[in-house]
């Protein structure tokens, strides 16, 4: 059994910190109908303040994936999300990894504050990590997760 990844990153600046471009900015989706490719795939979804946050996704039919380290254990897929060295606020615990039996998957949420090196603005995103066990269908992730890690953090 192949491992189903869709990767959603969400970016915005202090602009879309509150207000009615929050509200765009909350409104983004974390997660999207997947490509009609077999798996393995890696199905990543861009969606940024500066193009509204429309979706813009590319598509991989191969693994590996940087920031995820996926790996089969005794039937099993286990999934953990590698954290960006580079985002804030540093996360000191960290959740367990997840096994994942064939036809589950995990939606996993991750965000950071980061600080641009001309100027020092700050930015944010927001990862949504949905990966499932085996062949799935499109609409896979629209639905409700097997299991959910919610690592988002405070980012002031």
């Amino acid at each position: 059994m192949e491992p189903v990844v869709q990767w959603v990153r969400t970016s915005w600046t202090k602009q879309s910190r509150g207000g009615p471009p929050a509200a765009q900015r909350n409104a983004a989706p974390v997660a999207l109908a997947l490509p009609a490719e077999a798996a393995p795939l890696v199905h990543e979804v861009l969606q940024g303040e500066s193009d509204e946050f429309r979706p813009h996704s590319t598509t991989q039919l191969a693994l590996p994936v940087d920031g995820v380290q996926l790996r089969h254990v005794d039937g099993r897929l286990r999934v953990q999300l590698d954290a960006s060295p580079w985002g804030m606020p540093q996360r000191h615990r960290r959740p367990p990894a997840v096994l994942l039996k064939p036809g589950e998957w995990v939606r996993w949420h991750f965000n950071y504050r980061f600080v641009g090196s001309c100027g020092g603005d700050w930015s944010y995103r927001l990862d949504t990590l949905n990966v499932a066990h085996g062949q799935v269908s499109v609409d896979r992730f629209l639905g409700e997760p097997t299991y959910v890690v919610d690592e988002r953090a405070y980012l002031r």
